[in-house]
């Protein structure tokens, strides 16, 4: 007997809905209706691989069983029951989404700064195994000025090598080039949509320009091909990354495109930083003394929660995947 593909639960889903549905719906829905075991996978995100095989099938199998209807995001229906899809049916259900998104996501964005934090510090696509703090830089605590919101970071980071490295290779490190240390920038939003991709784009261009790597990080990334294909041109023509953090099963976020690593660090914009706000003075100097001190000071950083989904659950009031 054939394996149970996964083409094949998304077809029995589909079958038994009444209309088009993402690939995370199919597989949520598979989840509920005790399908989804049936497939067989050892792949940590199968509604990923579940997405990919869609949409290759609807681009390269004229006979498919499937099709795509919509762009926002895409969402697959059977062949067969095409004519049962009216023109307005997926415009329907995109308004009926945002409402309740409107009302799910009552969230402030400062409350997923310890998301971004669990995220940097536990994530394997993002640390490699290294261990990545990061600290909340509090725009209200700087000097006065119009450009602070395109100055400041929300979040900034840093990397040691202390476990990593032998003790004699990190001093021969501090007397040779000293290039051991790497500094993240993150711009957090709530959202990316069409009508504010730019300016959260933009203003994490402003505001990383003096670290190793920046990120621009968000919790709902719109789902369309033309909106992803121009983040993607985007991130490739100025080298910044986008982290796309998932609320629902916070282990499942990742990063969407990799920041490009710049060798030098921007002195001058540092100094600026240093000198209009003080939470990004006192990171600087805590990051010198773990380093001259060859111990990390974690309480100087932020709290890595020790229950993410509890604390996702209680302070962001949504319901999380167990």
């Amino acid at each position: 007997m054939a394996n149970y593909s996964f083409l094949d639960l998304a077809c029995d889903i589909l079958r038994i809905g009444s209309t088009p549905l993402t690939f995370q719906e199919i597989w949520n829905v598979a989840v509920e209706k005790g399908l989804a075991a049936k497939v067989k996978t050892s792949g940590k995100t199968p509604w990923s691989t579940l997405g990919a095989l869609l949409y290759v099938e609807v681009r390269d199998n004229q006979d498919s069983r499937f099709i795509k209807v919509g762009k926002r995001p895409a969402r697959f229906f059977l062949r067969e029951r095409a004519s049962e899809i009216q023109p307005d049916t997926v415009a329907k259900i995109e308004r009926e989404e945002f409402k309740q998104k409107e009302r799910k996501t009552e969230y402030q964005e400062r409350d997923l700064h310890p998301l971004l934090a669990y995220f940097t510090y536990t994530n394997i696509s993002f640390s490699r195994g290294r261990a990545i703090h990061t600290k909340t830089i509090y725009h209200e605590k700087s000097q006065r000025s119009g450009y602070n919101e395109w100055i400041h970071p929300d979040m900034v980071g840093f990397y040691l090598p202390l476990d990593d490295w032998r003790p004699d290779v990190i001093e021969f490190n501090r007397v040779s080039d000293n290039n051991s240390l790497r500094l993240f920038s993150f711009e957090l939003k709530k959202a990316l949509t069409k009508s504010n991709y730019r300016e959260a784009f933009f203003q994490a261009v402003s505001n990383s320009s003096w670290a190793h790597e920046g990120y621009l990080v968000a919790a709902d990334i719109l789902q369309d091909e033309e909106f992803q294909a121009e983040l993607e041109r985007l991130a490739s023509s100025f080298g910044i990354g986008i982290i796309s953090l998932d609320v629902r099963d916070i282990d499942a976020s990742t990063v969407v495109y990799p920041a490009r690593r710049r060798p030098t660090l921007d002195w001058e914009t540092i100094n600026k930083l240093c000198e209009q706000n003080t939470d990004f003075e006192k990171f600087l100097q805590d990051v010198r003394i773990d380093f001259e001190s060859k111990r990390i000071h974690r309480s100087e950083y932020d709290e890595v929660p020790r229950d993410i989904r509890r604390y996702i659950a209680e302070k962001l009031k949504v319901e999380v995947v167990s």
